[in-house]
């Protein structure tokens, strides 16, 4: 598919100029609703007209960033706007059926707003996870924004540079792909394994600091309870002298 797509632009599109930066910014908004387009191919082809000079590569790139991240929001304000009731419309229900409503909850009961950070890199749960956001009214959406937007600071670049870079080299381009998404994968571990480190540490932190101040309450009491004990039994003894 992806090939198909390389080819077509390549030999389609080249001569249409500025009209690609429309093309690719329609097409971003369209795949956020569930066009059956893979995202990342889209960027790819957004970087393989500016590598054939049709046009900028950083417009491009400015371009599909706010493509990507409008249509990411439209799906957002969606769910916000209708709430639960968007489910009864059937389109919905075939990009957030029942079984992926219960996913996504459960993910988001796990991971909280990181979920929407994830949800760039999940192309079949991206839409689910961002109409669920906002169906919750939980999620402010500047903290969506925030965290979809960090997302694509990743991801956009390296798929639109990619295209760019390989334009005249289809092949090397498809592998690139494949080796991209897998790289892609590599790199949202290990910016998880970051957030989970710190978080563990501010957890840990929270626990000690938790934990002494328990112990010097604990030693506070005791000595308290010693004094009383101590005070109680010098009044027994100031009764007997009496």
């Amino acid at each position: 598919m992806a090939e198909k797509i390389f080819l077509w632009v390549q030999n389609t599109l080249c001569d249409q100029g500025w009209y690609n930066y429309l093309y690719a910014f329609g097409i971003l908004i369209l795949c956020g609703f569930g066009l059956p387009v893979p995202e990342d191919i889209t960027l790819v082809a957004g970087g393989l007209v500016s590598g054939l000079g049709a046009t900028n590569p950083h417009v491009m790139l400015a371009v599909c960033f706010a493509g990507v991240l409008l249509g990411d929001s439209i799906i957002y304000i969606a769910g916000k706007l209708f709430g639960y009731k968007i489910q009864k419309f059937k389109p919905i229900r075939k990009i957030l059926s029942p079984r992926r409503f219960a996913q996504v909850q459960r993910q988001f009961a796990k991971y909280g707003i990181w979920v929407l950070f994830a949800a760039r890199f999940m192309p079949g749960l991206r839409a689910p996870i961002f109409l669920v956001s906002g169906m919750s009214r939980r999620i402010p959406f500047i903290h969506f924004l925030m965290m979809d937007g960090l997302a694509a600071l990743i991801s956009v670049p390296v798929w639109v540079y990619l295209g760019y870079i390989f334009a005249n080299q289809i092949p090397e381009l498809l592998e690139k792909v494949k080796t991209g998404q897998s790289i892609m994968h590599i790199i949202i571990g290990f910016i998880i394994c970051i957030v989970l480190f710190f978080w563990g540490k501010h957890w840990l932190k929270g626990y000690w600091a938790r934990r002494q101040a328990a112990q010097e309450a604990a030693q506070k009491a005791m000595e308290e309870a010693a004094k009383i004990a101590q005070k109680s039994l010098q009044e027994g003894e100031n009764q007997k002298l009496k």
